[in-house]
């Protein structure tokens, strides 16, 4: 199991760091492949390796633990199991000193390897797979490498779907009803999150006690009040910058790939990971352990720090962020996160750092100005602990929402709505029973006195919890609208016949296939691009499409379609391709969510999901395209928009 979560995280880490999935040769051995036809459906994949001087290939491996043989993985299901892996020349037998003086085969200089497969279904003009291959030397082991390679199938043929279509022209539509762009759309509410983030991380025991310390050592140690003033807000400045720092190396990768952010963000094993790491945040605020920076990190910037300089103040602020870390490092990890859940690309993960970066600063900077208010600052004491308590309980809420989407992205089926909102109402209870004195942690004063700032806390959450109750049940309030788009869809339901799930509109899933459905009914072509993971296309679906005049509209006059860019299932190889797209970019597309993902962005200029596009049949646009649109009623002003135009070309 540690393995195979290995060889789905490492494409995604490689993706980070490269902007792209093209595989590179591995530096040991040198390979080429090609194949042989021996039948209607069956080949023969001839392997053909370069070994290192020095360095040897194993390829079986049975008695030696913690060593793989030599093994070929298809990305196609419709490839049957193939037989064993046959050595055509090379092999020799080798006892091992690294393994306990085991006996394995391995190839020195050069070897031959043939997999014989048989295809179930079409077959594929080019066949795409891994060779999973390790190497070693007498004193030497490398781990496990890869060679992707792509050969061409005698007789195959291409069902390669398009992706670019020509005629598509979203900045000449026939009307110009739509979204003029999408790009800061949503940015200040980012940015307000990051705030209230920021603001959060101040009612920390990490953080609230530096306050009144910082300002009157700006006080005590600077020569003027004004000089006092200037230094405490340049202090404050810095610290808004670093956070906002954080930010730029995810804007390189948005450049080099626009949606990499969104392929990191379905990505189900990072968020599985998430989900462990939000985990074991929640441990650690409720006292067990401390989550810190290595302390010579700590050190060496404390030491650069000092008042006399620029360069010292900004040491000043990020010694903050470093020791602070323990308390802030969840709360950002939370908008790091969530930002990255966002459809925006990396600017929306700049306005949150930014506001959280504000949040964080502006007390050093206000009470600096005004050094009398420092007085009326309450004392620090075991409220900061309780604070820091309710936020560990938080982040495991928010852990189950990453595991909701990896749940989500695969259809795995075992965190269905109501699962969802049975975890949260007993965390939500379990809030209230800690806040009451009930439950109790490692860092907790012995005796509490739950005062009226207290009590108003348990009532917010008594009352936060019981709004969850009906998720749980199978009635029509269970459409809970406040935080429509969170949990998972109403019809991921444990149900069988969910009241609130809405089966009078059932969108096709292949663009092609509703292309035809259009131009054989003469409507318009309603095009959604949509994601498994997506809060907002949820929103949509659940609050806006189930508006009467809406629904209407969208059964009745138009043929639409809900591609989903974060669909994992892979393409039969005869659809698999490398597609060149407008920059020029190679780009492997192996999954549905490749192909619809790569159809976005060619043909209507964004990665944001929802957007929602009309075309006539001779796949030209109506209208500008729409994203997210809460309000039912000017969504369904633009649907009639684009019905007018259709109408008009009739």
């Amino acid at each position: 199991m540690r393995l195979f979560f290995l060889r789905q995280l490492l494409p995604v880490v490689f993706f980070l760091f490269s902007g792209s999935l093209v595989a590179q040769e591995a530096a040991p051995v040198s390979w080429q492949v090609r194949s042989e036809k021996l039948a209607a459906q069956e080949y023969d994949l001839i392997f053909s390796g370069r070994i290192t001087a020095g360095k040897f290939l194993y390829l079986f491996t049975q008695d030696a633990e913690g060593l793989d043989s030599l093994t070929v993985l298809f990305a196609d299901s419709a490839i049957g199991k193939p037989e064993a892996l046959q050595v055509l020349r090379g092999s020799a037998p080798y006892t091992d000193p690294l393994f306990d003086q085991k006996k394995v085969i391995i190839a020195r200089e050069s070897v031959e390897l043939r997999q014989r497969i048989r295809i179930n279904g079409p077959v594929p003009a080019n066949l795409r797979g891994t060779l999973v291959f390790t190497t070693g030397a007498p004193d030497e082991f490398l781990p496990a490498q890869e060679f992707a390679f792509e050969t061409p199938l005698e007789g195959g043929v291409s069902q390669q779907a398009r992706i670019r279509i020509e005629s598509i022209d979203v900045n000449n539509p026939q009307v110009s009803c739509g979204d003029e762009g999408t790009e800061g759309k949503g940015l200040w509410g980012i940015f307000l999150l990051g705030l209230i983030g920021g603001f959060i991380a101040l009612l920390t025991p990490c953080v609230f006690p530096l306050i009144p310390l910082t300002v009157s050592f700006f006080t005590k140690r600077s020569g003027t009040r004004q000089q006092a003033i200037g230094r405490a807000l340049l202090y404050g400045f810095f610290i808004f910058l670093i956070y906002l720092l954080l930010s730029i190396p995810f804007h390189l990768l948005d450049q080099t790939n626009p949606e990499i952010l969104n392929n990191i963000s379905t990505n189900v094993w990072l968020n599985l990971l998430f989900f462990v790491i939000f985990v074991v945040f929640a441990i650690s605020f409720f006292g067990y352990f401390e989550i810190s920076l290595p302390g010579n990190f700590a050190s060496g910037t404390d030491s650069k720090a000092s008042i006399s300089s620029f360069s010292g103040i900004f040491f000043m602020a990020l010694t903050l962020a470093i020791v602070s870390f323990s308390c802030t490092g969840p709360i950002l990890g939370s908008l790091l996160a969530g930002a990255l859940t966002k459809e925006g690309g990396a600017w929306q993960l700049t306005f949150g750092m930014g506001g959280f970066g504000l949040g964080l600063a502006l007390p050093f900077g206000i009470f600096a100005l005004f050094p009398q208010w420092l007085q009326s600052l309450p004392k620090s004491g075991g409220w900061l602990n309780t604070v820091k308590v309710v936020l560990g309980f938080l982040e495991l809420a928010m852990a189950v929402k990453f595991l909701s989407n990896a749940d989500l992205v695969e259809q795995w089926g075992f965190l269905k709505r109501e699962t969802f909102f049975a975890i949260w109402i007993v965390i939500g209870i379990a809030i209230v029973l800690y806040l009451l004195g009930v439950i109790r942690f490692p860092h907790d004063d012995k005796k509490i006195s739950i005062g009226k700032m207290r009590w108003a806390f348990i009532l917010l959450f008594a009352a936060m919890t019981i709004y969850l109750l009906p998720g749980v049940t199978n009635t029509k309030a269970a459409n809970l609208g406040l935080i429509s788009g969170f949990p998972p869809p109403l019809c991921y339901s444990l149900y069988k016949h969910p009241v609130n799930c809405d089966h009078s509109l059932e969108p096709l899933r292949d663009y092609d296939e509703a292309l035809a459905l259009a131009r054989q009914t003469n409507k318009p072509l309603l095009i959604d691009f949509t994601g498994w993971a997506c809060v907002n296309c949820r929103r949509m679906e659940e609050n806006v499409w189930t508006d009467p005049g809406v629904s209407e509209l969208m059964r009745k006059e138009f043929v639409v379609v809900s591609l989903y860019v974060d669909e994992r299932r892979v393409l039969p190889s005869a659809q698999q391709q490398t597609f060149t797209t407008k920059t020029g970019a190679k780009k492997a597309i192996i999954t549905v969510g490749d192909q619809w993902a790569t159809f976005q962005s060619e043909n209507f200029n964004a990665v944001a999901q929802p957007q929602y596009a009309i075309l006539d049949g001779a796949e030209r646009a109506l209208t500008r395209t729409k994203g997210y649109t809460p309000t039912a009623g000017e969504f369904k002003a633009w649907l009639e928009c684009g019905l007018e135009a259709y109408r008009r070309q009739q």
